[in-house]
């Protein structure tokens, strides 16, 4: 046994002398700086860098990594990545969730399947459920967000911020082009794109207005020849 994996074996039986809970031992990697509360699970493949502090009573892994990261009581991160961040208790994180540098996620947070997050703060409840990229931004409690929801952070030239307040719900492939921000208790209709500031309480809707064409889709399949 090299030297490696000597400090990797006296670090698992260091965190299960202390209360640390792991179904495969021998799965799960952990660096000497790391810390992990008592009840705490880690499941196969979960990698644990830097000076990562998991408290009691999570559920990591399984195929997590965590870098450098906070993970406070009672958060199950599944199947993501965090880096330099801050978890608050009781989050749920994942599957494929990626949570990029310098993110805090509000108590109670639920930030799911194939969602980014960057530089970015969450309050309390806010839930993220799937296929959403937030960067840049400040976000308040209790908020929903959508699926397919971006925030337009990049301009080509500068990075610009989006400001959320409390209690907003974000409709399916909203996007918002940074600065803008939304007061508290806003409604963000489903396929808009938020150029302008929204008030508190305000219903914003930036959509093209369907139209119907009777007999179009007929009469296009006998030009093409499929009619």
């Amino acid at each position: 046994m090299n030297d490696y994996s000597a400090a990797l074996q006296a670090k698992r039986e260091q965190l299960l002398e202390t209360g640390v809970i792991m179904m495969d031992p021998a799965a799960v990697y952990v660096e000497e700086g790391v810390t992990v509360g008592a009840g705490t699970l880690l499941l196969p493949g979960t990698i644990l860098r830097g000076k990562t502090v998991i408290g009691k009573n999570c559920c990591i892994g399984p195929q997590t990594m965590i870098t450098d990261s906070t993970v406070e009581d009672g958060c199950t991160v599944n199947a993501s990545q965090c880096e330099e961040s801050v978890l608050r208790a009781d989050c749920q994180i994942g599957p494929y969730t990626h949570i990029r540098p310098h993110c805090v996620v509000g108590e109670g947070s639920k930030i799911g399947a194939f969602v980014q997050l960057k530089n970015c703060n969450l309050g309390r409840g806010t839930k993220m459920a799937h296929l959403t990229y937030v960067g840049d931004s400040d976000v308040g409690e209790d908020c929903n967000f959508g699926c397919g929801t971006i925030t337009c952070n990049y301009d080509g030239f500068h990075k610009h911020r989006t400001t959320i307040g409390s209690h907003v719900f974000v409709g399916c492939n909203t996007n918002f082009i940074a600065p803008v921000s939304v007061e508290d208790g806003a409604f963000i209709a489903a396929g808009t794109t938020v150029t302008e500031d929204v008030p508190g309480d305000a219903l914003a809707i930036g959509r093209a207005r369907q139209e119907m064409k009777a007999g179009w889709a007929g009469e296009n399949r006998i030009r093409k020849g499929n009619g």
